[in-house]
Formats: structure tokens, C-alpha cells, sequence
């Protein structure tokens, strides 16, 4: 089937997004079905004002640097198309003759794929519709990982390594809080930032397990005592006993999606330091707080290099699938290699239905069973993914006594 082609990036940026955007449009320029090789500008909304760019007049000596640049090279967005949004997609693709769509993005744009697809099915039209998975949560299910998770965990782990050095000289308790509404990924990767057995982060607390905030000081006080010192990440999606999201309860503010926004403040790192500084029994203990923040998605200089690998692959392979027949859904990485630092990936095709609007939290196997920690089993699983993390050197400190 020869047609025009979309392409369009959703959601948050990431760190490789833009390999997947390459990957399609290299991919696309090598076969003839593939008229029209367009980009939408702001995803979604650029479509619904057809705002397009001609991206076979992109230069290879663009197209290579762009691969290697965060953040989305054509603008994304966060908007939550209506039904009646998704006729209008559907109205502006048959205008502009589009016969393929590539949305590359999280699970709500692959809801919006799945939306325009069902509209195009009951109207007869021939429109191949391909989700490209993208997002540092690493939440999509049927996914070994999600291409923009790698990089973003290797920042997080980078982070930790800085700021275990810094809680070590000068003690006290430092409170992280990292991305993760509904899945603790994120969090978890700061497991990583460990090199010897008193290494930070000494306490890990993802949104899968409910926090108590009297446990939260009881941990901190045991292991300010064993250490004299305490480092600490934490989900900005954690919840309490009862299962409601702590950070949610500090702020009212939404996106368009209806998501309370979590990110970007730094309300919930505030509410933990001065808990503490109340509860705990180490009265003088010094204790501060940090958000990671909006930096963990498009850090320049830590790409994972399996990361790049395979957010370009998914984009190429997206081309391939697309040339099979009439077709849709989205595309799932599998990891072949179970064991080692060089594991090895391949690609699947998934109904869109059974990512859209669905979470993949952490599961069981790689939470402790304290519940303030990770095991061996995610470490194993991380590692390969981000790859190789800075080394830290510590003096031998022989004394001279005199």
C-alpha cells in the first residue's frame, strides 16, 4: 500500500526518543510504499492543526546528530485527545492521504492510537497505525524495557554516586526524590549508585509499597546510627498506609490527562525533611532534601549506550512491520540474553490494546521484603541497561599518631 506517512513524539521527552524518530525515517526512505515522510509537530495537537514537516528534505548529517540529542526533536505534548479529536485526525490523514501513523510515546498514546484506529476500522479506512514504546517510567507492559528508561536510570545512579559522596563528607540525612507516579523503576535504579557495603542509597521507597512515615524515621534513625549518616530515595509517587499518593495530597494541580502533577516541586521532599527533623530522636542531626526533577529526562552525556541501540531499533523495525500488511499495533522488547553485561534484544508486535492506559509496576521479586529496599534480582536486571557508571576512589587513611 503506497501513502504518505506520520510521524509524531507524545508525552515526556526522553533521552533517545529522538533514536526511534531517526530509526523510522531512514528505515522509511529505503522503500517506495512511503510517499510523503512527514513529522507532526507537537504530536497530536500538531496533527489536529496540521502542522507537518517535510522530513526527507532532512539532511543524513542532521538526521545522525539529532539521534544523539535529547529531548524531542518535533516538540511533543500532553494533551488527551477527545473522541471527537481523534475524528479529526482521522479526517486530516485521509485530506493528506496518510495511509501510516507512527506515534512514538507511553501508554496514553498508545490509547490515542488505539482511538483513531477503531474510528478508521468502522470507516472503511486503510490506516496502519504503529506505537512506538517511550518512557523513562519504564511502566508499559510486555516490555523487557522501555527505550528512554536506561538513560534516565544511569542519570539517576550518576546522581546517587554524587550525592552518597557528598552526605559522606559532611554527615547527615539527604532525602532524593525521583520520578514515578505509579511505578518505583526510576527509584530503584539509584540501587545502582553502591560500590562498598556502606554506600548510599542506604533506604529505597517506591509507590508499591505503602509508606508509613513513622517506619520512614524508625529507618532513618537506625541507620543514621549504624553510619552517622543516612542517604534516601524516594518515589514522588509513594503512598501511606492507605494507599493514598502522598505528593498528591500536597498539591491540587493536573495535567490534561487528569495526572496530578508530581514533578517539578519540591513540596514532598519539604514534608519528609520536616517530619524527620521532628520525629526522629537524633535531635541535631542535619537533614536536607533534593528533587531530581524535570533533568532526569534529557540530561545530555548519559545515554545508555543499550538504551540508544534499541530506541532506534523499535523505530526501524516499526517500518518493517508496517510493510507486512494491514496491520497495527505496538512494539515490544523482549531480552533474549537472560545473563551478562551484553544482553541482546528483539522486537515484537502487540495489539494496541493491551498497552493502552495499562501500568507495569515494579513486581515483587525486585521490591525487599523490609520494603525499604531492592534485591539482588533487580540489580541484575538494571545493570545491563544502564551500563557502566562512574568509579569512585576513597584514600586509605593511614593515621600518624605523634
Amino acid at each position: 500500500m503506497k501513502g504518505n506517512l506520520v510521524i509524531g513524539q507524545s508525552g515526556g521527552p526522553t533521552m533517545v526518543i529522538n533514536q526511534s524518530l531517526v530509526g523510522l525515517v531512514k528505515e522509511a526512505l529505503k522503500h517506495e510504499e512511503f510517499q510523503g515522510i512527514y513529522g507532526a509537530e507537537n504530536g497530536i495537537v500538531g496533527i489536529l492543526e496540521e502542522r507537518f514537516i517535510d522530513l526527507r528534505q532532512e539532511s543524513d548529517n542532521t538526521l545522525e546528530k539529532v539521534a544523539f540529542t535529547p529531548s524531542s526533536a518535533l516538540g511533543t505534548c500532553r494533551h488527551k485527545p477527545t473522541e471527537g479529536d481523534c475524528k479529526k485526525v482521522f479526517e486530516v490523514f485521509e485530506k493528506h492521504s496518510v495511509k501510516y501513523f507512527f506515534y512514538i510515546g507511553g501508554n496514553d498514546s498508545a490509547d490515542t492510537c488505539h482511538i483513531v484506529n477503531e474510528i478508521a476500522k468502522k470507516e472503511g479506512y486503510e490506516l496502519r497505525i504503529f506505537h512506538i514504546p517511550k518512557t523513562i517510567d519504564n511502566d508499559l507492559p510486555l516490555n523487557d524495557f522501555c527505550p528512554g528508561y536506561p538513560s534516565a536510570a544511569k542519570y539517576v545512579a550518576e546522581s546517587f554516586i554524587g550525592n552518597d559522596l557528598d552526605n559522606r563528607a559532611l554527615p547527615g540525612v539527604k532525602i532524593d526524590v525521583v520520578m514515578g507516579r505509579h511505578a518505583g523503576w526510576l527509584t530503584a535504579a539509584a540501587a545502582l549508585a553502591r560500590q562498598k557495603e556502606d554506600d548510599g542509597p542506604h533506604l529505597i521507597y517506591l509507590p508499591e509499597t505503602p509508606l508509613s512515615v513513622t517506619d520512614f524515621v524508625r529507618d532513618i534513625d537506625n541507620v543514621y546510627e549504624q553510619h552517622g549518616r543516612c542517604l534516601v530515595a524516594v518515589s514522588e509517587g509513594i503512598t501511606n498506609a492507605n494507599g493514598k499518593s502522598i505528593g498528591e495530597m500536597l498539591t491540587s494541580k493536573k495535567d490534561s490527562h487528569g495526572n496530578v502533577q508530581l514533578s517539578g516541586s519540591g513540596a514532598l521532599g519539604d514534608m519528609l525533611v520536616n517530619y524527620v527533623e521532628m520525629h526522629s530522636k537524633h535531635k541535631n542531626m542535619r537533614v536536607r532534601t533534593d528533587t531530581l526533577g524535570y533533568a532526569q529526562r534529557s540530561f545530555p552525556g548519559t545515554q545508555s549506550e543499550v538504551d540508544s541501540k534499541v530506541a532506534y531499533m523499535v523505530g526501524k523495525e516499526a517500518i518493517l512491520y508496517a510493510l507486512k500488511g494491514d496491520i497495527d499495533g505496538s512494539i515490544a522488547i523482549s531480552r533474549l540474553s537472560k545473563e551478562g553485561n551484553d544482553p541482546v534484544f528483539e522486537t515484537d508486535l502487540v495489539e494496541l490494546k493491551e498497552v493502552a492506559q495499562k501500568t507495569r509496576t515494579v513486581p515483587k521479586k525486585f521490591i525487599s521484603e523490609s520494603g525499604n529496599n531492592v534485591t539482588w534480582s533487580f540489580i541484575e536486571y538494571a545493570r545491563p541497561l544502564v551500563g557502566e557508571l562512574p568509579v569512585k576512589g576513597y584514600l586509605e587513611k593511614t593515621r600518624v599518631y605523634r
